[in-house]
């Protein structure tokens, strides 16, 4: 083989190389979300219908949705990584939701912290007793989103819930049962792990069962 040769030849496994890093890097990199589709949108929000879907769920008792989120968080990852009955190790998916049930009489609040579990894994493996965690599996439903930026923190989930709240009141023919009530539930969904300071995207998650559009279960 001459110095052409080699050289060409060195040329082709560079270039195998890359390709394999690239795909590589790409399939570590495709993180999982729940599906949905759009069925109403408007400039400042819209309403999603998602399938069924699966979370592993971390009840939490505060009055902080950032000190709940990290407290649920942690019992969630050390499910992640292996505290479960079958010792399963599961990849990162997206959103990290924290739904908060705000308290009617001043005691804490209730928040649950919640994984999406990957498609495949329609029946997973329970978790060790003592991270106190739940199984919830969700029915198809529709969502009304409000996307936002930067991080979610105590001073401004429930402003960006509210804004949801008047658009909704706004736009919508009809209110969505609860809308009256100020102490409906409502999710925060964070794509972003906290070392990630821009480029940040969080939403607003309120259940509207009975949105009359099309596809859209009553």
């Amino acid at each position: 083989m001459n110095k052409m040769q080699t050289m060409e030849k060195l040329v082709v496994v560079q270039t195998m190389a890359a390709i394999y890093v690239s795909l590589f890097l790409s399939a570590a990199y495709a993180i999982e979300s729940p599906e949905f589709r759009v069925i109403h949108s408007e400039s400042d929000f819209e309403i999603r219908l998602y399938e069924e879907m699966s979370w592993m769920s971390a009840p939490v008792h505060g009055n902080s949705f950032e000190n709940s989120t990290k407290q649920g968080f942690h019992r969630l990852y050390q499910y992640l990584h292996g505290a479960n009955r079958n010792s399963t190790h599961f990849f990162m998916t997206k959103p990290v939701l924290t739904t908060i049930i705000p308290s009617h009489h001043g005691s804490l609040s209730s928040f649950i912290v919640s994984y999406y579990l990957p498609a495949e894994y329609e029946s997973p493996p329970p978790p060790s007793a003592d991270l106190n965690l739940q199984l919830d599996k969700w029915k198809g439903h529709c969502i009304a989103v409000r996307k936002f930026a930067g991080y979610a923190m105590d001073d401004n989930v429930e402003k960006e819930k509210d804004a949801l709240v008047s658009s909704l009141g706004k736009r919508l023919e009809r209110p969505m049962q609860g809308m009256e009530n100020r102490y409906y539930n409502y999710s925060i969904a964070q794509y972003n792990a906290s070392k990630h300071p821009t480029g940040r995207l969080n939403e607003v998650w309120m259940d509207v069962s009975g949105f009359a559009a099309e596809g859209c279960p009553v």
